[in-house]
């Protein structure tokens, strides 16, 4: 556990840094892996301290389809199975702008950073190829993306309507959130 607690310390000092601006060149391997539940795993272990897992998702950073932990100095592999987040809960929040009602939807994640659906954090679903069973994903930042709950997504599917922009036979449909309109499949 000591490799994990120096890199605990060394993250600890810079945890309001600003990673996107870090350039580390040095590459070491770690044997930490985000399982597709969101649970953290060190040497097969998981990591039981939702402290220490907050720290290290707040210094996570996609490159190409490598996921690292970013210091100054040192770019940490790590392995991920799916997506590093989950998002766990949902809020429907209805505005009235310009005497118009918008609805800007919310959600939680497992590291409990609350994301509002809208054109720079994108709703998306991605159908398995095998079974055809729909995915849904909202990014959280920086090309990071949170795989939406079962539950979430059925409280999102009693949100469905058609896609005011389309007249064709096949209506596509989705959800909006601030303004914009996320589709999710053909109805």
């Amino acid at each position: 556990m000591s490799d994990l607690n120096v890199l605990f310390d060394q993250l600890e000092a810079f945890r309001l840094a600003p990673i996107d601006n870090w350039k580390p060149v040095r590459i070491i391997d770690i044997d930490i892996r985000i399982a597709a539940n969101g649970d953290w795993f060190y040497l097969g272990s998981p990591i039981q301290r939702h402290r220490i897992v907050k720290l290290f998702s707040s210094v996570l950073r996609l490159e190409g389809n490598q996921y690292f932990l970013i210091t100054p100095l040192v770019k940490y592999r790590i392995q991920v199975d799916d997506v590093p987040f989950i998002a766990v809960e949902m809020n429907q929040v209805k505005e009235q702008v310009k005497q118009k009602e918008i609805q800007k939807l919310y959600f939680r994640t497992n590291m409990d950073e609350v994301i509002l659906a809208d054109h720079i954090h994108p709703l998306t679903v991605i159908t398995n190829a095998k079974n055809s069973e729909p995915s849904p994903y909202i990014t959280v930042r920086s090309e990071l993306k949170a795989k939406i709950t079962r539950s979430v997504f059925y409280q999102l599917a009693e949100l469905l309507q058609p896609d005011p922009n389309q007249s064709d036979a096949t209506t596509t449909v989705g959800v909006f959130s601030a303004g914009e309109f996320f589709a999710f499949g053909t109805a």
